[in-house]
């Protein structure tokens, strides 16, 4: 099964929890074990598994990369000004796969899944859950 989960982000860099969104698109499955794949659409975001107690690592994550991968020193930044954004990405990368375990997702306590923007605000963000199903089960 695959869903294509849409989001908007507020500012140019921020990690959007979509927790939620997949636990939704897992249920709607209905697969019972198995495997979720999350996938971000697009060179300037990316997803990652990221502790979700308070904001404070989120907010870690952005100035981590914006101290390795500062704004407006890179090539492409000659083109439209996000060379850092394409970076950033590339670096965290597009996707997670993350077991679906009695239906649920296989993340621990203080596990989230975020879409991290690099390049915002944008009104759309599509990242697609491709949900697979254990075929063992």
């Amino acid at each position: 099964m695959r869903q294509i989960i849409e989001i908007s982000t507020d500012r140019r860099e921020t990690l959007v929890d979509i927790t939620a969104r997949v636990e939704a698109a897992i249920r709607a499955s209905g697969i019972h074990d198995g495997l979720v794949s999350v996938y971000a659409q697009g060179a300037t975001g990316a997803i990652m598994i990221q502790e979700n107690w308070d904001q404070s690592v989120q907010n870690d994550v952005v100035t981590l990369l914006g101290n390795l991968i500062p704004r407006g020193v890179w090539e492409h930044d000659h083109q439209d000004g996000n060379g850092d954004a394409h970076l950033k990405a590339g670096l965290v990368g597009p996707s997670e796969t993350i077991p679906v375990i009695e239906g649920e997702l296989g993340l621990s306590k203080w596990q989230n899944i975020f879409f991290c923007e690099f390049d915002g605000p944008r009104r759309v963000r599509r990242i697609v859950c491709t949900i697979l199903a254990d075929p063992t089960t």
